[in-house]
Order: structure tokens, then sequence, then C-alpha cells
């Protein structure tokens, strides 16, 4: 079993290590930045791309090339904002490091902004983390005091402030144009891209980076020991280390940094977090948090790799990364794990899923609206006891004819667990009308 490698996570949990400016100097913190500012933002920007680091918040787009997509000759300002409205269910990562390293947040910040040409950035932190803000605006201000946040950074020219923003509580606003509206002041309603891509028409209609809590951490060490040497870390297309946050019916539920690629499902589970509660087996995982589709234990897959390499595994044997994930139909998204086991209904877990999707969606567009509401009212009802032998093929119904029909991604995001807890349980659905029928109060709040 691979080792951690605490690289974001190197100080978290550590005995005497505490989240003020002066500790984090004593372990080496700002040089990276002071080093930063000597050299030129285009030699920077070229280092994160060379990186190959992919972004931490979901998608898992390269970073250096939504750099490099930024309109830098349209004359207006450009924008860095930090999405730290971690609201996917199932992850954890970023409210650890806002908590106990906000200045390797800032640092990481500064340094992209530096490299960008940004001379105002803002960390939008979601609504439920009101001790997470008021840490990071104490940070700023002791950053701000010792000239690595503001006017004259390191004794240069170059100025710049960092603005914490509280979201309301929306999974929304994880979506980077709803995030942006919402910064604007505005309902958090996602906007059409094309035209509105952050990078040309953000906020304030100027060019904006949006970037997710870690993927901004991992850019401090890059820059510290370069672009090619980073890629030593992971694997091939899958670099540096990711955080994984392990929740559900598991021994050890927790957070662990290892590198991208170099640990299977089953090691992370079974050796990593202690394997399943005493009596019980795995039922499935969700790998990504909630919106990634559902895996079962003892399914395999066999297919051929976008390199052309044949495989056949199981589901134990999936390397932890974003295309091995991908490649057999699910996805790395947040590196929230989930796991369940045999004491699990699956149409009660499902009503569950469903019933936050409802409530979090925007309303903007038809689909998800009322796609999302009646997939909760279906699976509600079923477990009130109400369940009709068709609502499985009825739920499907509905979760097909939601996806690519949406401004934005929460469309599929409400969707995939339906289809995919239809797809590999599907027994359970048709055989629940003649099951015991559980209340809605009973079922188990995985998430």
């Amino acid at each position: 079993m691979p080792e951690q490698r605490r690289i974001i996570f190197k100080h978290i949990d550590e005995e005497g290590y505490s989240n003020d400016i002066d500790c984090y100097q004593r372990n080496g913190g700002y040089e990276v930045l002071k080093k930063a500012v000597t050299q030129t933002p285009e030699d920077l920007r070229e280092e994160v791309k060379k990186s190959g680091v992919r972004g931490r918040g979901g998608a898992g787009f390269p970073c250096g090339v939504k750099w490099g997509l930024v309109d830098r000759k349209s004359g207006k300002p450009i924008y860095l904002v930090v999405n730290a409205d971690e609201s996917e269910p199932g992850t954890f990562k970023d409210r650890y490091i806002i908590h106990q390293d906000p200045h390797q947040l800032i640092e990481g910040t500064m340094i992209s902004c530096f490299a960008n040409d940004v001379k105002q950035a803002y960390i939008y932190i979601r609504g439920e983390f009101p001790h997470g803000a008021k840490i990071l605006e104490k940070a700023i201000q002791e950053a701000r005091d010792a000239g690595f946040v503001g006017k004259n950074i390191c004794g240069t020219e170059y100025s710049c402030d960092i603005f914490v923003h509280r979201g309301a509580g929306a999974y929304i606003c994880g979506e980077e144009t709803g995030l942006i509206e919402s910064l604007e002041g505005k309902r958090a309603n996602p906007r059409i891209k094309p035209p509105y891509f952050p990078a040309v028409l953000g906020l304030y209609q100027c060019p904006t980076i949006v970037n997710n809590v870690e993927t901004l951490c991992h850019v401090k060490h890059i820059i510290d020991m370069g672009g090619e040497e980073f890629t030593k870390i992971g694997t091939p297309g899958n670099f540096g280390t990711r955080i994984f946050c392990v929740s559900g019916h598991v021994q050890k539920p927790g957070y662990y940094e290892f590198e991208a690629g170099k640990i299977t499902l089953g090691e992370l589970l079974n050796d990593v977090c202690g394997g399943p509660l005493p009596g019980r087996t795995f039922k499935a995982v969700i790998p990504g948090g909630s919106s990634a589709k559902i895996l079962k234990f003892g399914e395999r897959f066999k297919g051929t790799s976008r390199a052309g390499v044949d495989y056949d595994m199981g589901v134990e044997d999936v390397p932890m990364d974003f295309d091995s994930l991908q490649m057999i139909g699910t996805m790395g998204g947040s590196g929230g794990v989930i796991v369940m086991d045999d004491s699990v209904n699956m149409v009660e877990a499902l009503a569950n899923i469903n019933a936050f999707y409802s409530h979090e969606s925007c309303g903007q567009c038809t689909p998800c609206r009322e796609g999302s509401l009646w997939m909760k009212k279906i699976s509600t009802r079923m477990v009130k006891g109400e369940a009709r032998k068709e609502d499985g093929a009825l739920l499907k119904s509905v979760a097909d004819q939601i996806p690519g029909r949406t401004i934005c991604a929460f469309g599929e995001a409400c969707s995939w667990p339906t289809q995919s807890f239809l797809s590999k349980f599907g027994d359970e659905f048709e055989a629940y009308p003649e099951t015991k029928k559980s209340k809605t109060e009973d079922a188990i709040p995985l998430i």
C-alpha cells in the first residue's frame, strides 16, 4: 500500500502548528511568493501549464490551460476568484485548509494573482463556513500588515488585495458563473456559455479566473519545485496529489492525501480506512461527491483506455485518478468518497440525494427545476410506503430528460445519481413495493 504524501496537508493536524502568520513563516511561509515576484508573470504561467495540474474542484480541467484562455488584450482588469463554496456533499478538504492553514491559500492566491496581472481577488466562501470566513479575514489582515497582500507586495511595485465574500448557502454557487452572479449581488443563476465564459466575460463583464482552494494551494508548490519536477508526482495526466474525503460506512473515515493514481479504491477503503464496519460488507461507493455516478462492489469493467490499453478490473482495482474513474463511467469530482455497506437501502439513499438536489436547483431551467422536483417526489413517495413497481422506470424516464437541456451542469449533477442507482441497483427499486415500507425519517443519512 502506498504511503500518504502530504503536500497540501503537510501541516494539517500537526501538533503545535497554528493558523497564524508567525507559525506559517517559521515553516517557510511566503518564501515562494518572494521568489515568484522576482520572475515574470509569463514564466510563472508557463510553469503552471508545464505542471499539468488539473482543477481540484470537480471538473479536473487543466489549470494552466484555463489561465491561458484569459483575454489579456481587452484592456479590462482581470479578476481572480477563489471558489471556496465547498458545497458538494461528502467533501470537506477545503474547509480544513481554510481552518488550519489559511496562509497557504493566501500565498497560492497571491502567486496566481501576480502570474495573471490581477489587482483584485475575492475568496467566495460558502455561507455555512462563518468561522472559516473569520479565520480568512484575520489571516488576510496579517498578510496585509506583513506586506504580502495589498500595496507594494514584498517591496515591489506590484499591488493586489484580497477580499472575503460570504455566500448565503447555495450549492449552485459552486458553479463558477452562478458564483460570479452571486458575487455581483444578484441571484445565483448560472450564465449561458457562450458568450459568458469567465475568462472573457466574468466578474463585472471582465476577464475572470475561478479556481478551487486546493488548486491554488498546488500553485505555490508548483512554483517552488518547478513544473517539470511536479510532473514526477502522481501518474501521467494526473500529476500532483489528491485529497480524498472519505465518509460513510468505513472504520476510519477522514481526509487522506495521496499521489494521484498511485492508490486504488480498494487500498483506500480497506488498507487506509480500515475496511467495512464489523460484520458488514461494502455494497456501493460514490467516488467524487454525491453527483458522481455510483459504483457497485462486485461489478467488473472491461474495455480499452484512451491510451489503447485493454483493461479488465473490479471496483476495488480502480486507480483513484480523474481518467481511470471516467473510464469506468463515473468521475473523480471533488474527491468526496461516500461509502455504503450492506445495511443501506438504495431506494432510501437515492431519496436522500434527490431531496438535496431538488432543494438546491436555482430554478432557472425548466428541465432541472421540474425534473429534480419530480425525482424527489417519486422517491419520497416510495420511502413513505406508496411505492409502485413501475416507479423505477418512471424515475429513469424523468432523469434521462434533464441532461443536455440546461444552462449549467447542475442538470447532469442531479440526474446522474438517479441514472446510476437504477442502472446498478434496479432490482431493489423494482422489488421495493414488496419489501417492508420504511418512513423517510428512518432512512440512513449518508450525506
